[in-house]
């Protein structure tokens, strides 16, 4: 095992070289471009036995990769924000095609308004189609997750494809130390791709449900992907518990950070739980008890997992990184759902909405959470949903509202001015 200093997007591309996947077919985007960029150079140093191809957008692309895996091709592929919706068609087909592959996507805000730096609403779009999904914190993980990402997809219980998730630059840019397995070890971790009964061959055919027509055939089909990605939920823990035994780091579906005897906690996904990670254990100094839990599994919902580690809190702040738009924070409502009718007072379930095109969530942030939560706890009263910002944005967005104003006005002036100076 060898210790690198590595970005987030090497850190994928390493995990598609140690799984030895070998068909890559891509599409460049930002943040998401170094990954391929990477594989591209391994290929044609011949560091990595692969091929990438570049196709002409990244509907093509996830046509391609879904085409290749139900050869019996293990295939690797990246994305970003608008790149995953415009191939939103295919992830949908594909899932339903029951083709293993997977898919990195760099976390990027969506437009309009145009950004180039994360929040979660491009992945959650996804989060429906039939794709597993899996959310990273750290480096370290990205490497981790695309391995088990790949146990996932091809166990013969499962059969789907799989999203392990990054933040666009505070994590894919970000380096960190990583430990790199050797290949052996990857090796007996995650075999060679035995499709047995899913690869389409000439010489032995087999029904797949790509078309059918009718209520009743459509709703099996669709059910038993649904039954596919709840079996997951078992076969991920069979997975982590291998993966400790082997590399010696634990990846359960969710981490319950000093949540033993926690009153409060703080429930989010991705690379911004490190600073309430910070925020934890500064508060936790000032005596109060206050934890955090992180999903690193989100499709399949590990729903009894949640309950199990969330039992007994007074209080709990879901910080979402994301916005359904009329609606409010996706992990909010399905994290609600998922403790609806717990026998016993579940805790008081606070909605905070920030981290929105990568907005920063400074420490006074979750102390100032953490206090909501300490009032609504002794009061028994729900939040309202809030927006994490300072009046010192809303100040500065004024200021811009204002000069663009100002300049409307000149240039509407100019245009409407008849005088011989203006002609």
């Amino acid at each position: 095992m060898t210790r690198q200093l590595l970005t987030g997007n090497a850190a994928a591309a390493w995990g598609a070289r140690l799984a030895r996947a070998d068909y890559v077919p891509a599409f460049p985007i930002t943040p998401q471009t170094e990954i391929i960029e990477t594989l591209a150079a391994w290929c044609d140093t011949g560091e990595m036995d692969a091929r990438v191809v570049t196709l002409e957008s990244e509907h093509a692309m996830m046509a391609a990769a879904g085409a290749a895996a139900s050869t019996g091709v293990r295939v690797f592929s990246a994305t970003s924000s608008q790149g995953l919706l415009y191939a939103m068609e295919m992830i949908y087909t594909v899932a339903g095609w029951r083709a293993p592959f997977v898919l990195v996507n760099v976390s990027r805000g969506l437009a309009s308004p145009i950004t180039l730096e994360p929040d979660h609403t491009d992945v959650l779009a996804a989060r429906d189609a039939g794709f597993l999904q899996l959310h990273c914190a750290t480096c370290q993980e990205v490497v981790d997750s695309v391995l088990m990402a790949y146990r996932l997809a091809e166990d013969a219980r499962v059969r789907l494809p799989a999203i392990v998730n990054l933040d666009g630059y505070y994590l894919s840019f970000t380096r960190e130390p990583v430990e790199l397995p050797e290949q052996a070890q990857a090796d007996a971790f995650l075999p060679a791709f035995a499709p047995h009964d899913i690869a389409f061959r000439a010489s032995q055919p087999l029904s797949q449900a790509v078309v059918v027509l009718g209520g009743a055939p459509y709703s099996w089909f669709r059910y038993e992907s649904h039954l596919a990605a709840q079996a997951a939920l078992e076969v991920y823990e069979e997975a982590a518990a291998e993966f400790e035994q082997t590399f010696g780091r634990r990846h359960g579906a969710v981490e319950a950070y000093r949540l033993e005897d926690a009153e409060y906690a703080y429930v989010m996904m991705g690379s911004f739980a490190t600073k309430a990670k910070d925020a934890v254990d500064r508060l936790r100094e000032a005596g109060w008890k206050v934890g955090l839990l992180r999903l690193r599994l989100l499709r399949p919902f590990p729903e009894a997992i949640l309950r199990r580690d969330l039992a007994g809190l007074k209080a709990v702040a879901v910080i979402d990184q994301n916005l359904s738009m009329g609606f409010g924070g996706v992990l909010h409502a399905e994290l609600a759902s998922a403790l609806y009718g717990v026998k016993g007072a579940p805790p008081v379930l606070a909605s905070f909405v920030g981290g929105l095109g990568g907005r920063d969530i400074p420490p006074e942030e979750f102390f100032g959470i953490a206090a909501i939560l300490k009032q609504a706890a002794q009061s028994g009263v729900t939040p309202p949903p809030r927006l994490l910002y300072t009046e010192q944005e809303l100040r500065e967005v004024r200021k811009l509202q204002a000069v663009a104003l100002v300049e409307r006005n000149n240039i509407k002036g100019e245009s409407t001015d008849d005088t011989d100076e203006h002609r």
